[in-house]
């Protein structure tokens, strides 16, 4: 076995310091919290280069004596704990005495602190865990910390830190934590020099929100206010209209401190139980006041994680406290006036009468000249316009002129219709715009057929799908008579309906198919993506879409922009925390385009933030989810024929990429067995 060694007091304190500092957002919280304990009623967090290279934070606070101001920096020197026992009644955010030793031990520091009774400030620096200066300063009363060149004594940690725009959001997730869990404290964040986020510290809970997550957020919740059994909860949650894709909004604090907790979680979301769609979360800044003694802060190194020592009190205090908000809260949602927007293309409800108009000869002349030339103008084939009804309109009065009733054309006006594409074997027209299922349909693939026959328009709900594939061997080719083929489950088949406005029904032979049709397009779809990508091809929006994010949302998808470009969507940063989507795929046409950014945020957030190929298959499957059209979905038969002959000539659909079967069979003997007629 190896000599056991002692190590040095600089490598032990330098382990010890990387479980307490993990990027420039640790220390921030950890001075913070000082700040907080401090009974500060103003902190200001000054960042530089992501706080990589320069961080300040300035509390009003109470400052520390002189006598203290190097056993602040030795490690496990505390003001909050003396003996054992006051580690069961900790209402403090800091305790252990670590994060000051822990930031010296990595970083270059500067103090100044003065308290009320002192006349003279001090100024104290070290670097690298070595003392450096103690002298007197003046400044007011408080603290200010200045942190410059994170890990500039440790290269191996420094390598790890990410881009400035990451490090530097994920200080700003950690100052708005802190704002929304104490919002009597006026906080100020400033990022190279500009003032990001700041809270009036008027004491209420919706003030905070309102800065920090936004207008749109402040006026979608419900404030919560619950008490049971010695605990109390408070706070806001959200309207469950106001949904999400994500948690990312779930911000759950236990006696202000920010934690991450399952059972809150899981109360919160069982609340909003059948008041909800699937697949979507509420969003919430619940603060949870409770003794200290039934909760244990000190299972974590950064104190986010907690354990109760009454884990149902707890869910309960959550679930009936939601509960009991969201029973109180009209769920409908209103109509707000700012909402009624002014429509210039709806045609007024209350049209004002025409204003008759006489007209001389000359008048009249020229009328007739001008819808002569209309006339002599048109195209065959054209929109035709009624003039009488058009001067009615203008106010000219067309009495005498009686005998042009009939319509004179004019040139056509196009309106191009989306249409079945003949050539591949449909011709019955329809007014909506094209979905993602045509738009898969009409690109050329080596596996649809070509050359297959315009259909006969179409006269029942029935159709008859019996011509069989094209054989792809080349010519010349010889193949075994003793490999099995495998037998096209789609071929001579006749729809029959559709099931639950879900399931398309199939009739072949002795055999009754169900198709779901949700899954089959989504499998298509994601073939697709699979063998030949979104493509290059971008529609921009006529109207940007803003999507506001978390913290760590936004940093990610800035990161990976070019992966969401390769998802088929053209976004950019719009500031803050907002990203701007501007075009997207044609097979997005009709897509959440926000709800696929939120999915491609949580899962990059879920990788690491890497873009990994397994990952790029779970956008595509995300994408062709929820491209896809739906259950319940009034689907026309055209579309429905198209999704069989689609998966016929596809060959490789047999489940969804969850795994669900596409197609189930039902054969004519057990449907004939279930209904006695076999003796």
């Amino acid at each position: 076995m190896p000599k056991i060694n002692i190590l040095e007091k600089q490598v032990a304190e330098l382990i010890a310091a990387g479980e307490v500092v993990e990027r420039p957002s640790s220390i921030v919280k950890e001075l913070m919290e000082n700040a907080v304990d401090a009974k500060a009623s103003s902190i200001t967090v000054e960042i530089q280069g992501g706080g990589v290279r320069y961080i300040r934070v300035s509390d009003n606070g109470s400052g520390i004596e002189r006598a203290d101001v190097r056993s602040a920096f030795l490690r496990h020197a505390t003001s909050k704990v003396r003996q054992v026992e006051d580690l069961n009644d900790i209402a403090t955010m800091g305790f252990r005495g670590e994060a000051l030793a822990s930031i010296a031990a990595m970083c270059r520091v500067e103090m100044l602190t003065r308290t009320r009774e002192e006349q003279a400030g001090t100024h104290y620096r070290i670097a690298g865990g070595e003392e450096e200066e103690l002298e007197d300063a003046g400044c007011p009363v408080g603290t200010t910390i200045t942190v410059r060149d994170v890990f500039y004594n440790t290269p191996a940690r420094m390598k790890f830190l990410k881009k400035d725009i990451s490090e530097g959001n994920s200080v700003a997730a950690v100052v708005e934590k802190i704002a929304l869990g104490n919002p009597e404290i006026h906080m100020k964040f400033i990022r190279d020099g500009v003032v990001r986020l700041q809270t009036p510290g008027d004491g209420k809970l919706i003030s905070a929100v309102r800065c920090v997550l936004g207008r749109e957020f402040s006026e979608n919740v419900i404030p919560v206010d619950y008490s049971v059994g010695g605990l109390h909860l408070e706070g806001v949650i959200t309207t469950p209209s106001f949904s999400r894709s994500s948690r990312t909004l779930q911000n759950f604090f236990i006696n202000h401190r920010f934690v991450r907790s399952r059972t809150c979680m899981a109360a919160l979301e069982e609340s909003y139980r059948n008041a909800m769609m699937v697949g979507k979360f509420p969003s919430c800044v619940l603060n949870l006041q409770i003794p200290p003694q039934v909760v244990d802060v000190n299972v974590h190194p950064a104190k986010l994680e907690v354990r109760f020592t009454a884990e149902k009190e707890i869910f309960d205090l959550v679930y009936y406290g939601c509960k009991t908000a969201l029973g109180a809260h009209r769920l409908a949602p209103e109509l707000k006036a700012e909402e009624l927007h002014y429509n210039p293309f709806a045609a007024h409800l209350n049209p004002k009468p025409p204003v008759q108009q006489r007209l001389n000869v000359q008048e009249y002349r020229r009328e007739m000249e001008i819808l002569a030339q209309q006339e002599r103008s048109q195209e065959k084939g054209g929109t035709y316009w009624n003039p009488k009804s058009a001067a009615q309109t203008s106010g000219i009065h067309l009495e005498s002129i009686s005998s042009q009733e009939h319509p004179v054309a004019l040139p056509s006006i196009s309106r191009q219709l989306d249409i079945l594409p003949k050539e591949h074997g449909f011709s019955t027209p329809h007014l909506e715009s094209s979905s993602p299922m045509e738009l898969l349909y009409q690109e050329k693939s080596s596996s649809i057929v070509a050359d297959q026959q315009v259909s006969q328009p179409i006269e029942s709900a029935a159709f008859s799908i019996s011509h069989a594939p094209q054989s792809t061997t080349p010519e010349g080719a010889h193949s075994s008579a003793s490999v099995a083929t495998e037998v096209d489950p789609y071929e001579n088949t006749r729809i029959i309906g559709e099931l639950f406005e879900t399931y398309i029904l199939l009739e072949k032979e002795n055999e009754l198919l169900l198709v779901d049709k949700h899954a089959a397009h989504e499998r298509l779809l994601f073939n697709k993506l699979k063998s030949h990508g979104i493509g290059e091809e971008r529609q921009m929006l006529l109207q940007p879409i803003p999507v506001q994010l978390s913290k760590e949302e936004h940093a990610v998808l800035v990161e990976n922009l070019d992966l969401l470009e390769q998802a088929g969507i053209t976004a950019e940063d719009f500031g803050g925390v907002d990203l701007l989507i501007r075009g997207s795929a044609p097979i997005l046409a009709k897509a959440d385009l926000s709800a696929i950014v939120v999915e491609l945020a949580e899962k990059l957030l879920r990788g690491g933030g890497q873009g990994l190929p397994e990952q790029i298959e779970e956008i595509y499957h995300t994408i062709a989810c929820r491209s896809a059209i739906k259950a319940h979905d009034s689907t026309p038969i055209p579309s429905l024929q198209e999704l069989i002959e689609m998966l016929r000539t596809d060959g490789d659909a047999q489940h969804c990429p969850h795994g669900r079967p596409i197609c189930i069979r039902m054969s004519k003997y057990e449907i004939e067995k279930k209904f006695g007629r076999l003796g």
